[in-house]
């Protein structure tokens, strides 16, 4: 899949930002910093050593040490400017400052001291150089969930602790579960606990305000494995980025998906029915879940992910019998075991 412009540009200069402090850094360990791979970094600087300041001769563009990419390492001789720090006017420091007191109240940043750290000192930073304008500033933001409930999943997730929860669907369908909690994560105006859901054996994503009780045991959370025994990336499950969108519309029994997995949104239709975006960050994952919910899945987009499906249930009809599949797949798609 392409990669998009904007992610692209954000490493670009993170990049060249990196280099200008921290000096020679070899190829593998800056595709290890920035999550890509050494023959993307390889490209990136290839880029960014014809990218500069208006005008483009030899003297105005960004370089490297030509003889250290030879040895495999990055050298930034010449950042052009890249890394002169940033001057905000009052609007633009005051707008951050905002931005930076909702940020620094929501319950994922308030989870994770490393995070937290960084924005409290940002904040400082940004505070200090905007003075009394800052002072103006009053965010406040409505809790995300019941306080007991969110010290418990702070708690849980600090400690990697299993957590003992009991929910209520829109449906006002209450159940006791127990979870291994993996992150808080934000999305419009609520927070969600992603966690691994003992009950479902899948992961699963808990809107925070509609946990009723979360008790946080001594029991250590373990790491659950994927296809082929594989470990899950939770990072690559519950994030958006630059990953492929699929539609799916299902038949109303299915509601529990829309509150159980991180979709993009949800719609209603006039029949009862309804449709769901979502990244697909982890298509086996995916696949494996369509094929369960079949009786319920009524439309699926793009075709290529539709066809994947069904090419996967081919299979397994072709492995295990058409009957035998059609009735257990039936049962297993509408047991609330996978709520």
């Amino acid at each position: 899949m392409a990669e998009r412009a904007d992610d692209r540009l954000l490493r670009l200069l993170g990049i060249v930002a990196y280099l200008d402090g921290a000096g020679p850094v070899s190829v593998a360990d800056l595709a290890g910093r920035f999550g890509t791979t050494p023959a993307q970094i390889q490209k990136d600087v290839d880029a960014l050593w014809v990218s500069g300041t208006p005008g483009y001769w030899p003297d105005d563009l960004i370089d490297f040490d030509a003889a250290s990419i030879d040895r495999g390492v990055v050298h930034l001789t010449e950042a052009r400017g890249m890394t002169r720090p940033l001057r905000l006017g009052t609007r633009e420091a005051v707008a951050l400052v905002a931005a930076l007191r909702a940020m620094k109240a929501t319950d994922a940043v308030q989870a994770d001291p490393a995070r937290s750290a960084v924005v409290e000192s940002a904040l400082g930073k940004l505070t200090d150089a905007t003075g009394e304008a800052a002072s103006a500033v009053d965010v406040r933001l409505a809790p995300g969930g019941d306080r007991q409930v969110v010290a418990a999943i702070s708690s849980a997730l600090t400690n990697r602790h299993r957590l003992r929860i009991r929910y209520v669907t829109s449906s006002d369908v209450v159940s006791e579960r127990e979870v291994d909690p993996v992150r808080l994560h934000t999305q419009d105006e609520f927070a969600y606990l992603a966690a691994w859901c003992y009950r479902a054996e899948a992961p699963r994503t808990f809107r925070v305000d509609r946990i009723l009780e979360a008790v946080e045991t001594d029991v250590p959370v373990q790491a659950h494995p994927g296809e082929a025994g594989a470990e899950i990336d939770f990072a690559a499950l519950f994030a958006g980025g630059s990953s492929p969108l699929a539609t799916i519309r299902f038949a109303p029994r299915a509601r529990w998906f829309a509150e159980e997995v991180p979709v993009e949104s949800v719609r209603n239709l006039p029949d009862g029915d309804f449709e769901v975006t979502l990244r697909v960050t982890n298509p086996g994952w995916l696949r494996s879940s369509l094929v369960r919910l079949a009786p319920l899945v009524r439309s699926v987009s793009p075709g290529a992910l539709a066809d994947d499906v069904a090419g996967s249930a081919s299979e397994a009809l072709a492995l295990y019998g058409a009957g035998e599949v059609g009735e257990g797949g039936r049962d297993a798609a509408t047991s609330p075991d996978h709520h």
